[in-house]
C-alpha cells in the first residue's frame, strides 16, 4: 500500500555557474498541503509530519526535502515521496534512491540540466523545434553588447520561476536599466537571456509522461509524452501574464474554446510539445508556455519542469487551481483525479 510523503524546499538551490535560481516563499508548502489534503479526503494514505495535522496550516501536511525531512517521512512509514520542490544535481533525495521507495515527479540530474533556460531552448531548436530567437547578457558585457534582434524584447533570469523577473522593453534605454537592476541585485545570477518578443495568443500545454491514465472511467495507456487542452492567458501586464503568485491563474486563464483546439496551429503546438516532452524523458508532467508570432504559428518560449499544483483542496483555497488543473478539468478529470492519475506514474530507481 502507497503511504506518501510531500517534500517542499526548505532552502534556496545552489548557485550553478553564478546564477541563483529564486525561491518561492514557503518552498511550495501550500501546494503541498493541497496535495496531501486531497489525498488524505479521499482514502489515499499519507504520513505527515505532526499526528493530527491543522487543514490550514502548511507545515502539518508537508515534509522539508532535508536529509533530517527525509529521514523522518521514512521513520513515519512513507514508501512514496512526492517531489513538490525544486530539484537539482545531488539533491539530498538522491542519496535515498538506493531506497526501496518509489518518486512522483523528475529525475534531479534531469530538471537541473533544464531548469537553464537558455540551453533548454538551444537544445530543443536544435532537434528542430521552434523556439523564439535568444540572446545571452552577461554582467561582465552588458555595457558593450550587441543586440542580434529588435526591439521589443522580453528580459528573463536564466534560471527563474515562472513570470518573476521577467520585463518587456521596448528601446535600448528601457533595456539598460532593467539589465541595471538585475545585476545590481543577487536574486537572478550573473546572466539574464534576451528573447524577441512575439505578439500573438499566448497558450500554456501541460505535458504528460508516458503511462497508464484512467478518463472517463476508462484505462488508456500512452506510449508516449501527450498534451492535456491548451489554457490561453490573457490580461497581461506590459506584455507579461503575472506571477501567480499575485494574481491567481483563474482570474486571466481559460481553456481554448473547442475551434480553438481544434486548429492545425494547436495540434502543431501540441506535436512540439510532446517532442520536447519525449526528448527531455520527463516522468511526471511539465508545463510548457508558446506563444503566437503574427501568423498565428506558435513557439515554444518557456519549459517549466515543476508545475505549480495548487487545488481547491482546504479552507481559503477554492479559487486556486493550477493552470494544470485548468486543463485537466476539459478531460474530465477534478483535482483528485489529476493526483491519483500523477501517482499511477510514480517510479523507481531500481526494479
Amino acid at each position: 500500500m502507497q503511504k506518501i510523503a510531500i517534500l517542499y524546499q526548505a532552502k534556496l538551490p545552489p548557485i550553478k555557474d553564478g546564477v541563483q535560481k529564486p525561491m518561492k516563499p514557503g518552498g511550495y508548502s501550500d501546494s503541498g498541503a493541497d496535495i496531501a489534503c486531497a489525498l488524505h479526503k479521499h482514502g489515499i494514505q499519507i504520513v505527515t509530519p505532526v499526528d493530527e495535522p491543522n487543514i490550514e496550516t502548511y507545515l502539518d501536511w508537508v515534509f522539508p526535502d532535508t536529509k533530517e525531512g527525509i529521514e523522518k517521512a521514512l521513520e513515519k512509514g512513507a514508501n512514496t515521496f512526492w517531489l513538490n520542490t525544486v530539484l537539482y544535481k545531488e539533491h539530498e533525495i538522491t542519496h535515498f534512491f538506493d531506497r526501496d521507495v518509489r518518486f512522483v515527479g523528475q529525475l534531479p540530474e534531469e530538471v537541473d540540466m533544464y531548469d537553464d533556460k537558455y540551453f533548454t531552448n538551444e537544445f530543443l531548436r536544435n532537434n528542430n523545434i521552434a523556439i523564439p530567437r535568444t540572446q545571452l547578457i552577461s554582467s561582465e558585457n552588458f555595457t558593450d553588447y550587441s543586440l542580434e534582434m529588435d526591439f521589443p524584447l522580453v528580459v528573463k533570469p536564466l534560471r527563474g520561476r515562472g513570470s518573476q523577473g521577467v520585463s518587456l522593453v521596448k528601446n535600448p534605454t528601457e533595456l539598460n536599466i532593467q539589465l541595471n537592476a538585475i545585476f545590481s541585485g543577487e536574486a537572478y545570477g550573473t546572466v539574464v537571456y534576451v528573447e524577441e518578443f512575439l505578439n500573438g495568443q499566448e497558450i500554456t500545454v501541460t505535458v504528460m509522461p508516458a503511462g497508464t491514465y484512467t478518463i472517463n472511467d476508462q484505462e488508456i495507456r500512452y506510449k508516449k509524452p501527450w498534451c492535456l487542452p491548451a489554457v490561453k492567458r490573457f490580461n497581461h501586464k506590459d506584455g507579461i501574464a503575472p506571477y501567480n503568485g499575485t494574481v491567481a491563474v483563474m482570474q486571466n486563464s481559460s481553456v481554448l474554446d473547442e475551434d480553438e483546439l481544434n486548429s492545425k496551429e494547436v495540434e502543431k503546438a501540441y506535436a512540439q510539445c510532446e517532442k520536447a516532452g519525449e526528448l527531455l524523458k520527463i516522468k511526471a508532467p511539465i508545463r510548457i508556455d508558446c506563444r503566437a508570432d503574427i501568423k498565428g504559428n506558435y513557439f515554444l518560449f518557456d519549459l517549466n519542469m515543476k508545475p505549480n499544483m495548487t487545488g481547491p483542496s482546504r479552507p481559503n483555497r477554492q479559487n486556486q487551481d493550477s493552470l494544470t488543473l485548468l486543463a485537466a478539468r476539459k478531460i474530465g478529470w477534478d483535482y483528485i483525479d489529476l493526483l491519483r492519475n500523477m501517482l499511477k506514474q510514480a517510479w523507481k530507481t531500481h526494479s
